[in-house]
């Protein structure tokens, strides 16, 4: 068939590349369009197939001026993003889908994830050791731990199409999505679109900086989009944001971030695309922007996008090849998706923000929301001394202030007192891996070296760069071996120092802090840090851009008035002022060009397509099905194939099912499929040991989300579970035939053999939460057949229905309790031959009652996917 928007089509490059040009629509409406907004209708124009995207999507997002928080619109972003643990799950079913082709006949080779997919390796290193044994041990650790899920992983990197594994050690998350793996464009099937991304990883968003459209989702939504099944939004509505002004020299781009962020956080933006334009924009470079657009769940938007423009292009001639600069941009210009920002012809209707209103600030000393002139830090820290206890007070009384506690390292006698630095921790991570803050950090160093300025040795410094790119940075600009004289050492990479894994302090310094009972702090450059996470006995926690952590480490105290007084005296007595050693932005900038980027994109395509040793001794099976080891208890094939047959098999109704659960309100995603660890006393728990795994080994349920016995056994698995059968919370039900009361598994596991199909019964907001892998697929392998409830989710509604089970809503003004349910009948539901969207069926008790209920299917899409069983089982038919 022909595509619907053949008409559109323009070609580039002498006619050997294509594109949909929306431009040929002849449509006043396009060149209004925020630029953001633009790109789900490429997306929609390029994907319209009648079935998932249809014509009147099309038409939707082209009348966003009316449509914007009404109309829902379908979006298939250009490739995937999974963060390891959250991309087992999907791998899993995409390797049991191969074995459940196969079977009939058909080459397996052909289940592929239907858009590029990246698997990046990350966040499992825990720093093991402390720096002297370097981050060598760690990745030994690291491969240790996780052998079954590498090697799967690395199976999945070989056998499939379109997936691309980052190993372990490449650097988190973050920075490699933006350093290595955004495309701008993309070329497929000799037609050129805009990169577009969805992922797993909170920090997703930062893309947006590039002028990539991207924000983040939950496994299971990644999952059904390489399966082809696009996401689903509400038309969003899009905030202008006008940068006008100039820059402030002290102030780093993590102040300028910090800014925005906290102008956008008081316009109330939630769930709002967010759009930069005007002059200002011009002044950031691109670490700045996606700094910018990494911070957007801060200030609760969905993104934070930046038009493509000239800065993009200019740091894209750094990290990319030039023909395909030349294409991008031609591509970008063709299609009205490049930007002028200096052009106010080309500007939407949107607020504006002053960038010449910021002075430098840092956070703490509890909490990140509490932010701090650097101006204002000495009388800051006094009254927090001085304040009770509480979000920012220590109440210490006042004779005690003056304490200072002497102590031994290395024997040199030194004091403590309150507002001594004792950790300072330099951590590329998040806002800080923008670059030229590290560069700043480093050129202080090398200042205060020349200037004979040290850290006291008995500080915990550390240096966790976040990925290799920036180590590269520091290399190549000659300031690494300044942050060493320090004592800044590289510790290793992936998320350290944030999730709390640093090694011991000194325990002479452990003792001067009790024996004072001090306000001890740290002073680091990530973007956690609450009371007592980094170490239990510094108790208070600031965070500051990483020169100003040099900075602090070296003063040696937070209570410094950085105008007034110096950092510290050289060898001959001389006063040294920070303002004296503070590298300007001129300076930081041309060394930032000379250390040229293109070096470092080098670099890393090299590290990329080498790997390492370790990712090279990984083994796995060359295999086009997948090897499955029946021993593990990590990677285990579904069952969601079973009985798989060509033919679409008739509506099945429910006969004389049993209610496995009478739940009440608000039953969440935490209930249905709880994730942390495993309890001793589970189901889980009981298979893990007939695995002859002892408690210490049975790790997290985020862990074994590849292992279907475990999650199954995990679902409703939750302590606070309220179930109207046992009256008290906990993850037990009624046995309805038998009387028993078991463990909810058990009890399934049992109608299961006796073939008696299950139900749930619920009230209102089922469903309601983050999202989670397991929430429907946990009930599936239960035997559930249908959710009964007052009112559902959205989210989870559909992904009942992606996994063939019935949403079912009661009709308004009914309940289980109006209509006098005890919940231990049997019920009956039939299902006509032919279903339709939002059909009403009635339901039958044994009890001789029957009432009404509507059946939650938005779309003829919707009832496709249930008749076939679900999302997996449809498209494998496809194939066959």
């Amino acid at each position: 068939a022909e595509h619907p928007y053949s008409h559109l089509i323009d070609t580039l490059k002498d006619g050997q590349i294509k594109f949909f040009n929306p431009y040929k629509l002849n449509d006043p409406r396009y060149d209004k369009l925020p630029l953001s907004i633009r790109v789900l209708l490429e997306a929609a124009i390029r994907n319209c197939d009648g079935f998932y995207t249809k014509q009147e999507d099309v038409q939707n997002i082209l009348h966003w001026q009316q449509e914007q928080n009404k109309a829902e619109v379908p979006f298939s972003p250009a490739r995937v993003l999974l963060q390891d643990f959250t991309g087992i799950p999907a791998m899993v079913d995409l390797a049991a889908m191969r074995d459940a082709v196969a079977k009939h006949g058909v080459d397996p080779s052909l289940v592929n994830p239907k858009c590029p997919t990246d698997l990046i390796v990350d966040h499992s290193l825990q720093i093991d050791y402390s720096k002297w044994y370097v981050s060598l041990r760690n990745q030994e650790m690291e491969l240790i731990r996780n052998k079954e899920r590498l090697q799967f992983f690395k199976w999945c990197s070989k056998a499939f199409k379109n997936v691309n594994v980052v190993p372990p050690d490449v650097g988190a998350v973050h920075q490699l999505n933006l350093e290595y793996l955004s495309r701008v464009v993309q070329v497929s099937d000799g037609f050129i679109y805009p990169d577009s991304v969805v992922g797993t990883d909170s920090h997703t968003t930062m893309i947006n900086g590039l002028g990539i459209l991207g924000w983040g989702v939950g496994g299971i939504e990644s999952e059904a989009i390489m399966l082809g099944q696009p996401i689903s939004l509400t038309l969003p509505q899009v905030v202008g944001c006008k940068l006008v002004g100039s820059i402030n020299p002290l102030t780093t781009s993590i102040d300028i971030v910090l800014g925005i962020t906290k102008h956008l956080r008081q316009a109330g933006i939630a769930g709002k695309f967010v759009e930069f334009f005007g002059p200002g924009v011009s002044q950031l470079s691109v670490p700045d922007r996606t700094t910018i657009a990494n911070m957007c769940p801060e200030y609760n938007a969905t993104v934070s996008f930046f038009p493509v423009d000239q800065v993009t292009l200019k740091h894209f001639k750094k990290t990319s090849e030039l023909e395909k600069l030349e294409l991008l941009e031609s591509y970008m210009k063709a299609v009205k998706l490049f930007r002028s920002y200096d052009d106010p012809s080309e500007d939407p209707q949107y607020s504006e923000f002053n960038l010449s209103s910021m002075v430098p600030y840092v956070s703490g000393p509890k909490r990140p929301q509490d932010r701090v002139a650097v101006s204002s830090m000495k009388e800051d820290f006094q009254s927090c001394l001085d304040e009770k206890v509480g979000f920012k007070g220590f109440h210490i009384a006042k004779e005690k202030q003056e304490i200072r506690v002497p102590f031994l390292h290395s024997g040199q006698e030194y004091q403590l007192s309150h507002g001594s630095v004792v950790i300072a921790a330099v951590i590329s991570c998040t806002n800080n891996c923008n670059p030229s803050v590290m560069l700043t950090a480093g050129l202080l160093a090398r200042k205060a070296v020349e200037a004979g300025l040290l850290v006291k040795p008995y500080i915990r410094t550390s240096l966790a760069p976040g990925s290799g790119m920036v180590t590269h940075y520091l290399n190549a600009s000659g300031v690494l071996p300044y942050f060493n004289k320090l004592g800044f050492e590289v510790i290793g990479y992936g998320c350290a120092t944030c999730v709390g894994n640093t090694a011991p302090l000194p325990e002479a310094v452990v003792d001067a802090i009790k024996q004072g009972d001090l306000v001890a702090c740290g002073v680091l450059s990530g973007n956690r840090h609450f009371e007592g996470r980094l170490c239990d006995c510094v108790r208070a926690n600031y965070l500051a851009s990483p020169p100003l952590v040099v900075a602090y480490a070296i003063a040696g105290t937070v209570g410094v008035d950085f105008e007034k007084e110096p950092l510290g005296l050289t060898s001959d007595g001389k006063e040294v002022y920070l303002r004296d050693i503070w590298p300007s932005r001129e300076e930081v900038q041309q060394i930032e060009e000379d250390t040229v980027f293109s070096s470092i994109f080098k670099d890393l395509r090299g590290r990329m397509e080498k790997g390492n040793t370790f990712w090279k001794n990984v083994e796995c099976s060359d295999a086009l099905l997948f090897p499955w080891d029946h021993k593990s208890t990590y990677i285990r094939s579904p069952s969601f194939f079973s009985k798989l047959s060509k033919e679409v098999p008739p509506p099945q109704s429910i006969e004389s099912a049993h209610a496995l659960l009478f739940l009440g309100d608000k039953v969440t995603t935490d209930h249905i499929s709880p994730a942390g660890s495993i309890a001793r006393v589970s189901a889980a728990a009981k298979y893990l040991m007939s695995k002859r795994l002892t408690p210490r080994e049975f790790n997290s349920y985020g862990a074994r989300r590849g292992n279907d016995a475990v999650m199954t056994r995990g679902t409703f698995a939750s302590i606070k579970l309220q179930n109207r059968f046992i009256g008290k919370p906990g993850p037990k039900t009624l046995h309805i035939p038998s009387g028993q009361t078991l463990d909810v598994f058990e009890a399934a596991d049992r109608y299961q053999r006796d073939g008696i199909p299950l139900i749930i019964l619920a009230g209102k907001d089922y469903g309601s939460g983050n999202s989670r892998d397991w929430v429907a697929k946990g009930p599936y392998l239960l035997g559930v057949r249908a959710v009964i409830a007052e009112s559902f989710e959205k989210l989870h509604k559909n992904q009942l229905v992606g996994m063939g089970i019935m949403p079912l809503q009661f009709l308004s003004g009914q309940n289980a309790d109006s209509l006098e349910l005890s919940g231990k009948e049997r019920f009956s539901i039939t299902l006509p031959e032919s279903l339709s969207p939002g059909q009403e069926l009635t339901v039958k008790t044994s009890q001789g009652k029957s009432f009404s209920v509507t059946a939650l299917f938005d779309s003829d899409t919707d009832v496709i996917l249930f008749q076939q069983g679900g999302l997996l089982r449809y498209v494998a038919r496809t194939l066959l």
